[in-house]
Parts: structure tokens; sequence; C-alpha cells
């Protein structure tokens, strides 16, 4: 699809001199798809707000204790 949008000139010359006229739409679309999908992981984000308690989990008193014992190569550090 085609759209008509207006863009700053220093805006289209950063674009330019990264990905060439010939890419600007590719480019572009590229962007705006990466924004998008950064969007949606903030809706999914602040839809599971509140999902859990506040309290009452194994995890409260140590939770990097927690956490190493979740893991299955105890090899690792950290």
């Amino acid at each position: 699809m085609r759209l008509h949008i207006t863009i700053d000139d220093d805006v289209v010359a950063e674009l330019d001199r990264r990905a060439g006229r010939g890419r600007r739409s590719t480019m572009i679309a590229e962007f705006i798809r990466r924004g998008l999908e950064d969007e949606q992981r903030w809706d999914d984000v602040e839809s599971s707000l509140g999902a859990l308690d506040d309290g009452g989990h194994e995890w409260d008193d140590d939770p990097a204790a927690w956490v190493r014992a979740q893991r299955s190569d105890v090899r690792r550090a950290g």
C-alpha cells in the first residue's frame, strides 16, 4: 500500500545515509514493524500487571537463591 507521509529533511538525510535512496521504503517499513512489535510487548506487559499477588511466594525471602535452585545446570555461575 502506498502512503503519503511527511518527514523532516534531516531525518530523510539520515535515512538516505544509512539505507540509500533505493531502500527507503524497505527501511521505513522495518522501523514501523519494530515499533509496532515494541508497542505490542508493552501492551502485553501492561495487561499482565497485577497478575501475581504481591507476596506469599516461595521466592520472597531470597529471590537469587530461588532462581539458582530453578536452574537445571548447576555449573552456571550467578
